[in-house]
């Protein structure tokens, strides 16, 4: 449990570095397999792109292949033209299909993260709050912050180390 004396005559406290960076760590452990689960589905996401794009431009050769065979017949010429046109459609709308179910994969697993880092967030805030509520009541004697790498946290609650005296 992190103790912390506030400091006079303003809103600060004064945290124990060890116990807080013990909490920093604890946060980067369960943090990084969010954090891997994304770039797979990042990576997952390209490969699907990718695996599109090729089978898209393979329609594309087969077609082209295709209509290059029936060159010498005008009305055969025009139908390959037609057809090879009409699977380039498919194959495009077939790509951004699979892009788009991508992208909304990827999004909703990472508003998922994003939530849980608020919830991380917030679970810090309150801890630094209860901290805070704790040390508020004790009298303050005018002592400036003991011992070297101190955390001070400011009434913005943004954590910076201490200077050393």
């Amino acid at each position: 449990m992190a103790t912390g004396k506030k400091l006079p005559l303003t809103n600060n406290v004064v945290l124990d570095q060890a116990t807080i960076l013990e909490l920093v760590d604890q946060l980067r452990v369960s943090v990084p397999d969010e954090v891997r689960q994304a770039r797979r589905i990042t990576e997952e996401s390209g490969r699907i792109t990718e695996r599109a794009r090729e089978e898209g431009d393979s329609i594309v050769a087969r077609a082209q292949g295709q209509a290059a065979q029936m060159l010498e017949e005008r009305e055969l010429v025009r139908a390959a033209q037609q057809r090879a046109a009409e699977i380039l459609d498919r194959a495009q709308d077939e790509a951004r299909e699979v892009r788009r179910g991508a992208d909304e994969y990827a999004a909703g697993v990472l508003i998922r993260l994003e939530g849980e880092c608020i919830k991380a967030l917030t679970s810090i805030k309150r801890g630094i709050d209860m901290l805070d509520e704790r040390h508020r009541p004790a009298g303050d004697d005018g002592a400036s912050p003991s011992g070297s790498g101190a955390i001070v946290v400011d009434s913005e609650e943004q954590a910076r180390t201490a200077p050393r005296p």
